[in-house]
């Protein structure tokens, strides 16, 4: 019976997908664990997207929809090895592929990354809400509650449901209503398989304007003040030379200037350094310690 049925699976394709019609079937495992008292197998059967047949592992036999539906599956409930093959799914195609699912996928888990950051709120009276935003989490299933001074809130509260980032990983994002008051503690916590405790963000308010005006000032004065001290340093260490030259540069320019000391000092190369003269080894080095080699 199990060949007559493939052969009327592909006799009923042939003539039909001419018109462009479609027969097809649809296999599902449904499952709350590996256990395989918890599995249910599920196989459809559908023309142009109408289900005619369905066998499910809980009914244990085929159930027709449509009239055509309801003598196959009474022709397929009369042939036991029909119904054998198609209980033994249960076990043999969904308990098998489930267990890899459960040792590759299921069982791994990735913690959540969460940032609580404020937004104007348009159109509301408040001034402003709290987002927390938790992001590239694994499995789908997380907790995103709020806490004020420790009691949960439970009002001005608004969610979004957790979206696939496309990667396997999921995202969501929880709204809390926010008017300041001084003194207050809120929290926003979230609960996953992957943390082994909840995990608290508490929100920090933002600095005032003025008063984060004034530490910037405070931080550039003291910097600016930093930079000079370092500077007079720097100065005391390398001033000397620098005026020593300085001083130098500018007494040589003004004795260039000076028509007196010029003549007075000009005629020193030709009678200082005069060949044969004793001037110039008497005023350098002692005669006794100076050897002269004769030119050539």
């Amino acid at each position: 019976m199990a060949s007559k049925f493939l052969c009327f699976t592909l006799l009923f394709i042939n003539i039909c997908t001419a018109d462009g019609y479609e027969l097809y079937s649809s296999t599902r495992c449904l499952f709350n664990s590996t256990e395989l008292k918890d599995i249910e197998f599920i196989r459809s059967y559908y023309y142009n997207r109408m289900e005619l047949i369905r066998f499910d592992s809980d009914v244990g036999k085929y159930v027709g929809y449509t009239e055509f539906g309801v003598k196959n599956a009474e022709m397929w409930n009369n042939d036991p090895g029909q119904l054998a093959a198609m209980r033994a799914q249960k076990e043999t195609y969904c308990q098998y592929n489930i267990g890899i699912w459960y040792a590759n996928v299921l069982s791994k888990s990735v913690k959540p990354s969460v940032r609580l950051h404020s937004t104007m709120a348009p159109g509301c009276h408040h001034p402003a809400m709290l987002v927390c935003s938790v992001y590239d989490f694994y499995p789908k299933w997380i907790k995103v509650s709020w806490v004020r001074n420790g009691q949960e809130i439970t009002s001005d509260i608004t969610s979004t449901e957790e979206f696939a980032n496309g990667d396997w990983l999921y995202q969501v994002h929880s709204h809390l209503e926010y008017m300041p008051r001084s003194g207050e503690k809120i929290s926003c916590v979230v609960e996953h398989a992957s943390l082994e405790k909840p995990l608290i963000i508490n929100w920090v308010p933002p600095m005032p304007e003025t008063e984060r005006l004034i530490i910037v000032g405070a931080v550039g004065l003291i910097l600016g003040l930093i930079l000079f001290l370092a500077g007079v340093i720097y100065r005391r260490k390398s001033g000397d030379t620098s005026l020593a030259c300085r001083f130098s540069e500018k007494q040589a320019e003004d004795w260039s200037k000076d028509a007196a000391a010029l003549s007075l000092w000009r005629p020193q190369k030709e009678m200082f350094f005069k060949p044969g003269s004793e001037l110039c080894f008497t005023n350098v080095l002692p005669k006794s310690g100076l050897m002269l080699v004769p030119s050539s």
